[in-house]
């Protein structure tokens, strides 16, 4: 039987970091970042984010990695998964426009002015800057998936929550998400990024008192 169509994933995450607290205060979301990823098993993930962990100003676009990223610095990160099924047209448009970023990514650099455009609902865009939602509602406009009347600017996390489309597939932990490879979870390699955890939680008692 040929194949007419092909499954694509939106990942909305909490980490809780203090700047992810502050969105969710101020939009009353479940969730303040969003990612597009071409498996369930979460493998292959793309948005705009911080490229260094324990730096949150250095952003820009970036391949996420569950295992050795940033995630990993926040293991009670909650997560939503979404799918929506799309022509095998459309599928090849939004990896071309992936790959176009991916080719490109050291010209990209984080919209955060664009973050107080959405609070302002005026949309706020930058040559080749973008927040995370703008760029995943970006790359759907440029393939040509139309979704909301709406400039991507404008595009919070929550549009693809609410969004009928968009299906469900798991809600909960992102590290009891049943498809991950527990193996990859429990390496060594993995394990060694919690070595940076003291000093992070010594940081963040500085920084309440």
């Amino acid at each position: 039987m040929t194949q007419t169509s092909k499954t694509v994933y939106i990942l909305l995450t909490d980490t809780g970091t203090v700047l992810t607290k502050i969105i969710k205060w101020y939009t009353n979301a479940p969730y303040n970042h969003v990612s597009i990823c071409f498996d369930d098993k979460l493998d292959e993930i793309y948005s705009f984010g911080r490229k260094r962990p324990l730096n949150p100003l250095i952003a820009g676009f970036v391949r996420e990695d569950i295992y050795l990223g940033t995630y990993r610095y926040f293991d009670n990160t909650r997560c939503l998964l979404l799918k929506i099924e799309v022509s095998l047209s459309e599928y090849r448009r939004i990896r071309k426009v992936i790959q176009g970023f991916n080719h490109n990514k050291d010209l990209y650099s984080y919209n955060l002015l664009g973050l107080f455009g959405v609070a302002m609902q005026y949309p706020i865009s930058q040559k080749n800057k973008y927040f995370c939602s703008q760029f995943v509602a970006e790359v759907f406009e440029k393939s040509g998936l139309h979704f909301w009347d709406l400039p991507s600017a404008l595009i919070s996390p929550n549009h693809f929550l609410m969004h009928p489309r968009f299906e469900l597939v798991y809600e909960g932990s992102l590290y009891e998400y049943p498809l991950l490879d527990r193996g990859l979870l429990s390496t060594p390699v993995v394990s060694s990024v919690y070595a940076y955890k003291q000093p992070l939680e010594l940081l963040k008692k500085k920084l309440t008192l």
